[in-house]
């Protein structure tokens, strides 16, 4: 990865990271996407992670092919043992660098991100990236939470502070906690013209989501990445840590406790003028490599009446003289 795209991915991949990310399913985490999909689609699921929402998608595109790329090397393992499991053979498994995908242009019919861009430094180029290898027609599909509008009950200042620090420590990490609310911010500056916004939450409010929740970040503070970078950062001391972890507890002891996670969702159609392959992208995309104006051709295109033509050497073309 380029140092210009460089960012580190907070969370790390401690038991408890993957402990909540191997409870994701596409029902819960992409459901804006599955009306989309049906049988023989192939698709890129970019930041796959443990693989079950990579294992959801491909049984719902069967005999279409499912490509799963994640940075992480190790995390890849136990996205095969996923899929291995529940014998899928429609998918395959690699690393890959989001901003430099290793896939010809126009490969896929659906590239999915869930999650990822709010560790990117430059969440645009990646969507830039993902939709080059879509092809024309194709879906760019993507979610990401949203930190700040996280809210729960009871209200208990640790927690508060949980927040803030999380929101900290990503940012010196050069990523962006609040992706949901920018995402489309993001694929309008990434070139995409039809978008189709929405949004949708997590609730944990029973006792059974209550203890998985409360108990993942309650483990997840004091033994992830997050908790190593809090402190080697200077941000956050041991002991404010284990206050947090132990709010965490309480809260999800309280018979009362309730959360809602809040996700902005885009789905964006791939054309082939946003995609940078019309005309006028041709153009713009040769004056940045030039860094000159493409000149003027001095003969008139085929369709151009040479009356209505400047020559590229300057003047009007003088009108022909009427016959008498």
């Amino acid at each position: 990865m380029n140092d210009q795209h460089r960012a580190t991915y907070t969370h790390g991949h401690h038991e408890s990271v993957l402990r909540s990310h191997r409870r994701r399913t596409a029902e819960d985490s992409a459901g804006y996407l599955l009306a989309h999909l049906t049988p023989g689609l192939s698709v890129l699921d970019v930041g796959c992670g443990p693989g079950t929402i990579t294992a959801d998608l491909a049984a719902r595109v069967a005999p279409g092919q499912v490509t799963a790329v994640d940075q992480a090397a190790d995390v890849l393992d136990v996205a095969r043992a996923e899929a291995e499991q529940r014998n899928l053979s429609n998918v395959s498994f690699g690393t890959a660098d989001v901003h430099r995908l290793d896939f010809a242009d126009d490969t896929f019919d659906v590239v999915h991100a869930h999650q990822v861009l709010q560790h990117l430094s430059d969440p645009v180029a990646a969507l830039r990236e993902m939709r080059r290898v879509c092809r024309p027609g194709g879906i760019v599909a993507v979610r990401d939470a949203d930190y700040a509008g996280f809210i729960w009950y009871p209200e208990l200042p640790a927690l508060d502070l949980w927040r803030d620090l999380y929101r900290r420590v990503a940012r010196a990490n050069r990523g962006e906690p609040d992706a949901g609310r920018r995402l489309l911010s993001w694929a309008r500056r990434a070139g995409f013209d039809d978008i189709t916004p929405t949004g949708s939450l997590w609730c944990y409010a029973t006792p059974e989501t209550r203890d998985w929740w409360g108990g993942m970040w309650a483990d997840r503070i004091l033994h992830s990445t997050v908790a190593r970078d809090l402190v080697s950062l200077g941000l956050a001391a041991r002991e404010q840590l284990e206050e947090i972890s132990a709010a965490w507890r309480e809260w999800a002891a309280a018979p009362d406790g309730w959360i809602a996670i809040p996700h902005g969702e885009i789905i964006c159609r791939a054309s082939a003028f946003s995609r940078g392959t019309g005309p006028e992208s041709v153009a713009r995309r040769r004056r940045r490599q030039t860094g000159r104006r493409p000149r003027q051709s001095a003969t008139p295109p085929r369709r151009c009446s040479s009356r209505r033509w400047l020559p590229a050497r300057g003047g009007r073309r003088s009108r022909r003289p009427r016959r008498p």
